[in-house]
Order: C-alpha cells, then sequence, then structure tokens
C-alpha cells in the first residue's frame, strides 16, 4: 500500500505510455490532416464528443468506485482480524492455563501468516514466519490441507475441547473462545470471497476500448479550434478516463502484491507482535514502516 505519494507525472506517464503515444499520435494526425492536404471535412461536431464522453466518465467511474469498495472491505476485515486476534490471545492466555493457552497464541501467529501466503497466492511452507510459529509435525500435518487456514483453526477448537474434557477450562470460557474463532472464520470467508470473485471483466473490457476509440476520435473535434494545442489536451482528457479506469483495475485485488495491495505483511506482523509480547517474548520483530519509495506491504 503506498502511503506517500513520491512519484511524478513522467511516472504517471511511463507506466502507460503505449496509451500516451497512441493518444498523441492521433492528435498529431488530425492536426496534420487538417493542416496538410487541408481535410478539413474530417472535422467533428462538439456535442456528440461531449455526451460520448461524459458516459465513459460515469462508466469507469463506476468501475472504479466499486473496486474501492472491495479494497475497503478487504482492510476492515483485516483490521477486524487484528482485534480478534488480540482478544483471543488474552483469553487464551487467562482462561488456559500453561503449556495449552500458549500453543493457542502460537497457532493465532501462524494463522495470520498463513492467510497472508494464502491470499497473496504464495507458499507457506517457504514461508519464514509460517515456519517459526509451527513445528515440523504440524507443517507436515497442514500440507495436505487444502485450506491450512481452516485446519489451524480446528486444530485450536480440539485443543480447547480436550481441555474442556479435562476439567481444566469452563463451558462459559469455553463459549467465549469459540466465539472469537467463530469471528476469525468470518474474516477469513469475507477475504476469500472477495479473493475468488474477481470484478466482471466485462466492465473492464468495454471501458478501456470505449476510451481508446475515443482519444483516436476526439481530436477531430478539436482540431479545427484548438490547432496544435489539440495535442496535450487529448492527451490530458484521455489519459484522465484511463488512470481512472486503471485505478480500479489495479484496485480490484486488494490482496496483490502490487503497490496498491493491502499491507498484509506488516498486519499479520503486527499480529505476531502483539501476541508475542503477550507471551513474554523480548526479541519481538520491530514494527513495520514504509519503503523508500513510501510502499507500506
Amino acid at each position: 500500500m503506498m502511503v506517500s505519494n513520491k512519484s511524478s507525472v513522467f511516472g504517471v506517464l511511463a507506466w502507460q505510455w503505449r496509451s500516451a503515444i497512441l493518444f498523441t499520435g492521433f492528435a498529431v494526425l488530425a492536426q496534420g490532416l487538417h493542416i496538410g492536404p487541408g481535410w478539413t471535412h474530417l472535422s467533428l461536431p462538439h456535442m456528440p464528443l461531449a455526451v460520448v464522453g461524459g458516459a465513459i466518465g460515469i462508466f469507469v467511474s463506476f468501475r472504479t468506485n466499486h473496486c474501492y469498495a472491495r479494497w475497503w472491505e478487504g482492510r476492515q476485515l483485516w483490521g477486524r482480524l487484528v482485534n480478534t486476534a488480540r482478544n483471543l490471545a488474552s483469553q487464551a492466555l487467562t482462561s488456559v492455563k500453561g503449556d495449552a493457552g500458549r500453543a493457542l497464541v502460537r497457532w493465532q501467529i501462524a494463522y495470520a501468516h498463513l492467510l497472508r501466503c494464502a491470499l497473496r497466492e504464495q507458499d507457506p511452507w517457504a514461508d519464514p514466519d509460517v515456519v517459526a510459529h509451527t513445528t515440523a509435525a504440524e507443517r507436515e500435518a497442514l500440507r495436505g490441507e487444502k485450506n491450512p487456514c481452516y485446519a489451524v483453526v480446528h486444530m485450536m477448537r480440539e485443543a480447547l475441547a480436550r481441555e474442556v474434557d479435562a476439567g481444566a477450562l469452563a463451558e462459559p470460557r469455553m463459549q467465549s473462545l469459540d466465539a472469537s474463532l467463530t469471528a476469525l472464520l468470518d474474516a477469513q470467508g469475507g477475504c476469500e470471497r472477495i479473493k475468488k470473485t474477481p470484478f466482471p471483466r466485462g466492465y473492464g473490457f468495454v471501458a478501456e476500448r470505449l476510451i481508446v476509440i475515443y482519444g483516436c476520435i476526439m481530436p477531430f473535434g478539436m482540431v479545427k479550434d484548438l490547432g496544435w494545442v489539440t495535442v496535450p489536451f487529448n492527451l490530458l482528457v484521455c489519459m484522465s478516463f484511463l488512470l481512472i479506469s486503471e485505478s480500479g483495475r489495479v484496485l480490484e485485488d486488494p490482496f496483490s502484491m502490487f503497490w496498491n495491495g493491502l499491507p498484509l505483511s506488516a498486519l499479520s506482523q503486527t499480529i505476531e507482535i502483539n501476541l508475542r509480547q503477550r507471551l513474554g517474548d523480548a526479541d519481538t520483530p520491530a514494527m513495520p514502516r514504509p519503503d523508500a519509495k513510501g510502499i507500506l506491504m
């Protein structure tokens, strides 16, 4: 996630350089045909172009707004995960005595890192944070699971059930812990729904094609009145439409490793730091900070 903007206009143009060249090229072509061969009959009226431009603006804004809603929902779900993890750790350490309570907290840390890997489609068994908070036997048991995050929650429920059966955990406290585990699964399910349900591709496809077509014909509506000023104006207007559309595209998957993705590494590490401090660990890692480019992942 970009937390500080250190890019420039030239960086934006470099990002979308193909489209910038296309829009500039058609503006130059329109002006060249107008003053060269004198093909003034190619000039288009303003009214249809204005109507089409307004429709494109509404269309791409609709897509971008809905993609941002997906991104914001993902952030809310991870905020819920952070709070639930803290609450669950406190419940486990005060209600489940000894190594059993500490194991529950350790599994909760592993759960956060496993979920991060699952949402980013990374190999969890090669992730150092997952390895650090699971034993070799646990990793071997989880390796064959289609959903290792859910498997960890199931392990935690089994451990709590054993405590209840042994008389070491009262039933009301078990119910409270179970409610926290349910909240974890609810947040996980919300994240999986966003990840596995992409925004309908038809919106992006139509928006991209309309912007390209508009960028090719709009210069012929401006060249008669603006002359060579048509070139920067066409670039400005069409790049504005394109960048609004691209903003929606890059927000569609909030769990990606692109610069706009949610800072899942920072969030899962925050969970780890908070929970390890409750365990009394003194060598916790430093709180995550943005890198030199202002990006926090």
